[in-house]
């Protein structure tokens, strides 16, 4: 457990420091995770999550005299590594964790650059770390780049001069079965590789390492051996002060990894800076995802130009984006060095930029925190440029699939950061995943191409879809994209009435599946926003398109006044259960997932209604097409009286500052014991259903961050 003295965009340290991992890296090009204790992990450049891979791979110091001092350019080695792992029961063999390193370690954040400050009684150099990874809003290019930097620098402290060698060592971690890795030289580096093969094109893979030091010594032929031969000898060069410089092993076997040296020497006082630039290319993956039935025949007119654009030919596996621009390795390099300089000054800009702000720092920190996530393996850009996300990461592969439309309807950053590729988002939406019909999927294939349509379409994202195409175009003021997608948009907003409001009513009545992975029955609040916030963007679309739709207009208001008297009950928005007399099949035979009608839920039905709904309850999401609607630029549509006492309400039931009295049967790990957190639903008035939605009793930091903005919106601070 961390204690509770950090300080909001302040340094780490103490056991606050064990559990930062920041993200290095581009959008959708892999990731390496510098951690607070300067140590490299969660190496993932394969296309997916690898949140437990942190292969032999650190740089040492060693300091010549007559008592040489030799460390590991990192902190201690946290204790949960140590004795919650895998495998840590049998010593943890091969790992750099039994050898000398700095007895302190701090980390500080500034967005996208970690500082890593290391500290040792013995070591008589004062040394400070700084990772990062291009990242320039507006260029989505340069900031999906397939690298990182890491930047060292020594003060000599005492007044006498000083020997030292910094070095940089690495196993092969992309070594596979498939034969033919190598460690080879490149100036004032080495690149380990492994090549592919026609069974397994994905294990082709390589990494590069680089210090711009003329006097960087390459050692690329490790001894090769068995047990801890490697790095025992490897330590040895450390503990020696060598530095070694050797040619590439040309016979027998592969060298199990590369070292780079360099000696320096540093006057009382003096300073010594080093950039160690990381760059890497994995061309191909082994991600296809798709539903069994899936077909590459395009769902709309457009579909086909924009299933293959950019050469894709909706190629069976996913390549990355980079993988087109750059042939090889060191085209990769040379890359990263002619550019380096500019890269990190316009990275820096933003920073700088970015923590000028009069905004609380526990909101800054928050911020830039998420923004992190644009360099995560959550974040996938296919070589034809187009977006496609995660929801999250699980340890070895991306959680749930497809840019998931009600669940990026909460992410904010991108369309304002980087608006290019969100509108690519849209496009897969509308032009790839949606049918002649207007049914869209809320989950799109890896690489992206249509699917079948045999599911529910989700009501919250496909809703918030519309107005985030209001949204984009609001943004870019592209009126030729915007034509382009209106005639979908309209074919999928007619799609959302006919199939849940077939009655026009203003509200969602029929099963309506939605974020929470269930269908709500009957009207709600929160789908019923997004139904308000849907029109009210189609319409003012609509007019600008000059293809005027009454229907749109006359729905919003019908809608607002229903939602506003037959939702409303005097403090919150609330669900009215409705099963029978609907369109639909009752709710035994309807589609569904994982529902599982027993003749005991069948009883619960036949009491309370359909299984996994909110009805009285206090949901925390009650209003958030209005907020969404909001954050994408359109005018209130609901009594804004209303809205903030339904708010005011969450905050007031649903947050808890302590949940060890809580009762959660589902998933407990977000936020549990003394943690405190906002529930997704409470029940302060009675009217507890006996099965509810399924997520209710949990807390999920997306909605902790939406009702917090929309509060923000209302003027509640505080």
């Amino acid at each position: 457990m961390t204690d509770n003295s950090h300080i909001y965009n302040d340094v780490y340290t103490g056991e606050n420091l064990n559990r930062v991992a920041y993200p290095m890296g581009g959008m959708g090009a892999g990731m390496i995770c510098l951690e607070g204790t300067g140590a490299l992990s969660h190496v993932s450049l394969r296309g997916q999550p690898e949140v437990m891979n942190e292969p032999l791979m650190f740089a040492a110091l060693s300091i010549k005299g007559n008592i040489p001092i030799s460390r590991v350019l990192e902190g201690p080695v946290p204790t949960w590594k140590i004795f919650g792992t895998t495998a840590s029961g049998n010593g943890l063999g091969g790992t750099d964790y039994g050898l000398p390193r700095f007895t302190s370690a701090s980390f500080k954040a500034r967005f996208p650059f970690g500082d890593v400050h290391l500290s040792d009684s013995k070591v008589p150099l004062d040394v400070n770390l700084t990772g990062w990874s291009p990242f320039t809003p507006g260029d989505a290019d340069n900031s999906s780049l397939p690298v990182a930097a890491l930047e060292y620098t020594f003060q000599n402290t005492t007044g006498s001069p000083i020997d030292a060698v910094f070095s940089f060592h690495a196993r092969n971690f992309l070594s596979t079965d498939t034969p033919g890795e190598s460690v080879v030289t490149v100036k004032n580096g080495f690149v380990l590789s492994q090549p592919g093969s026609t069974e397994k094109p994905y294990d082709e893979g390589a990494f590069c390492a680089v210090v711009d030091d003329p006097e960087t010594k390459i050692n690329p032929a490790w001894f090769r051996g068995g047990w801890f031969d490697a790095l025992t000898m490897v330590w040895k060069s450390v503990a020696h002060g060598q530095a070694l410089q050797a040619a590439p092993i040309s016979e027998g076997l592969p060298s199990p990894g590369g070292s780079l040296y360099v000696p320096f020497t540093l006057q009382p006082g003096e300073k010594k800076n080093l950039i160690l630039r990381l760059s890497w290319r994995v061309p191909e993956t082994n991600l296809h995802i798709a539903s069994e039935e899936s077909s590459d025949e395009p769902s709309n007119t457009e579909s086909e130009d924009a299933c293959c654009a950019g050469g894709c030919a909706c190629q069976r596996t996913h390549k990355p984006w980079y993988a087109q621009l750059f042939p090889t390795i060191e085209s990769v390099n040379a890359y990263w060095g002619k550019h380096y300089d500019r890269l990190r000054q316009q990275t820096a800009e933003f920073t700088a930029c970015f923590y000028d702000t009069d905004l609380a720092p526990e909101l800054v920190e928050a911020i830039a925190a998420n923004l992190t996530i644009l360099k995560s393996p959550t974040i996938q850009r296919q070589i034809d440029g187009r977006l496609w996300c995660w929801e999250g990461c699980c340890d070895t592969h991306g959680c749930c699939h497809g840019s998931c439309t009600h669940v990026w309807n909460y992410a904010q950053a991108l369309p304002h950061l980087f608006p290019a590729m969100e509108r690519t988002l849209r496009e897969t939406e509308f032009l790839v995943d949606q049918d002649i019909n207007g049914h869209q999927n809320f989950r799109a294939s890896l690489p992206i191409r249509s699917d079948t349509h045999n599911f529910h379409a989700a009501s919250d994202g496909q809703l918030g879809g519309i107005m985030k195409v209001y949204r984009e175009w609001r943004i870019s003021g592209d009126e030729i994209w915007l034509r382009r997608l209106w005639p979908l948009v309209k074919q999928s907003l007619d799609y959302c009435i006919a199939t849940w409001d077939p009655d026009h009513k203003g509200a969602l009545f029929e099963p309506h599946h939605n974020t929470y992975d269930i269908e709500f029955w009957g009207p709600d609040g929160m789908c019923t926003s997004f139904y308000l916030g849907a029109l009210q963007a189609a319409s003012i679309m609509s007019e600008a398109m000059g293809d005027p739709q009454p229907i749109y207009s006359e729905l919003f208001e019908k809608g607002i006044a229903f939602m506003e008297s037959e939702l409303w009950d005097g403090e919150y928005f609330i669900q009215k259960i409705q099963w029978k007399g609907l369109h639909a099949d009752d709710p035994t035979r309807g589609q569904a997932w994982n529902i599982n009608y027993s003749p005991e839920a069948m009883a619960l039905l036949q009491e309370e209604g359909p299984k996994y709904q909110y009805g009285l309850g206090c949901i925390s999401d009650g209003v958030l097409g209005a907020w969404i609607s909001a954050v994408c630029g359109l005018p209130d549509f609901l009594d804004s009286v209303k809205v903030h006492s339904h708010l005011l309400a969450v905050h007031r039931y649903n947050l808890k500052t302590d949940l060890s009295e809580h009762a959660n049967p589902q998933r407990p790990t977000f936020a549990a014991g003394r943690d405190g957190g906002l529930l997704l639903c409470t029940w302060p008035k009675g009217g507890a259903l006996s099965l509810p939605f399924v997520y209710s009793d949990e807390v999920w930091t997306g909605i902790e961050y939406q009702v917090a903005a929309h509060l923000m919106l209302m003027r509640s601070v505080e």
